[in-house]
């Protein structure tokens, strides 16, 4: 029996060696089968490992780039909707200002009255908050750019400019939506056309009456500014134009780099487990023929 062992020794040594290789391979395939990845870590993908890790920094370069676009198409939307209300504004101020053209005290007292309103609106609309943020404020977004409490008072004119509402500052707000590429959408509350809207709606608001000339005036300005306010708001059309495009043509990117990194780490799990099924077989017949190797004696030969 000794002597059997021997003899035996170098072949069993060796099929318990491919034993362990096999099993050694099942695990690695158990593992890509169950994460659908070649390897839990970098170094499992040899050669092409730095070409992995560059497609996943640009996969995420993108994500952020994606992000930050979001966040400004938002506020884009915002502004633009506001900037809408204030040509709603002046539509219905010139309207009244018409109406009051005839020379008739109630309709003077009415555009007076509404001037008022309409003033408080405005500084209403250019305090307007996103996401806690004050999206006319410049770089000043933590505090309310508008306060009226000394504009609205004492009388207004048609022709000097007043921005004396306005506490923010001149940092227009802009995002990086590519590595070249940076769009600036930033309006403030001091911009020229919500001036002249501020400027108009004073004027009105503190007459006690209106002349003819002043009604005349007050039109023209109204005009002025409705022209100016809807330039504004074709400047933030456009601006959101270039962020939904650029954002777009991220996600594209993205996808296709993450397809790349895709191929390069991924694995076909129907091909694995057909390769596990083989695998499983021939240890089970490894294991089956060891044991009849290992169970051999001298007198089961001799029979």
């Amino acid at each position: 029996m000794v002597a059997m062992r021997v003899a035996t020794f170098a072949q069993s040594n060796k099929m318990i060696a491919d034993a362990l290789r096999v099993q050694s391979v099942m695990a690695e395939k158990q593992t890509q089968e169950s994460s659908g990845l070649i390897s839990t870590d970098y170094g499992g993908y040899g050669s092409d490992a730095q070409h992995v890790v560059n497609l996943q920094v640009s996969v995420t370069r993108a994500q952020s780039y994606i992000d930050a676009a979001t966040l400004a198409d938002s506020k884009v939307q915002v502004m633009y909707s506001a900037v809408g209300s204030m040509t709603d504004i002046l539509t219905q101020l010139r309207s009244q200002l018409s109406a009051a053209s005839t020379g008739s005290s109630t309709e003077t007292n009415s555009v007076i009255s509404s001037a008022q309103q309409m003033l408080e609106e405005m500084g209403s609309l250019m305090n307007t908050q996103y996401d806690g943020q004050y999206v006319f404020g410049g770089g000043k977004t933590d505090t309310a750019p508008v306060d009226l409490s000394s504009f609205s008072s004492g009388a207004g004119s048609l022709t000097t400019a007043d921005t004396s509402y306005y506490g923010g500052d001149d940092e227009m707000a802009s995002v990086r939506v590519a590595a070249d590429q940076t769009v600036s959408y930033g309006v403030t509350a001091d911009n020229s056309a919500f001036e002249e809207v501020m400027r108009v709606l004073k004027f009105v608001a503190s007459s006690t009456s209106l002349s003819s000339s002043d009604i005349s005036s007050a039109l023209d300005l109204a005009g002025t500014a409705l022209d100016d306010t809807a330039a504004v708001q074709a400047k933030l059309s456009n601006a959101a134009s270039s962020i939904e495009t650029a954002s777009a043509r991220q996600t594209d990117y993205k996808s296709y780099a993450e397809t790349l990194s895709s191929d390069l780490t991924s694995v076909d799990v129907a091909a694995i487990t057909a390769q596990l099924s083989t695998y499983e077989s021939q240890l089970t017949a490894s294991y089956s023929a060891l044991g009849k190797i290992l169970s051999m004696n001298l007198a089961s030969y001799l029979k």
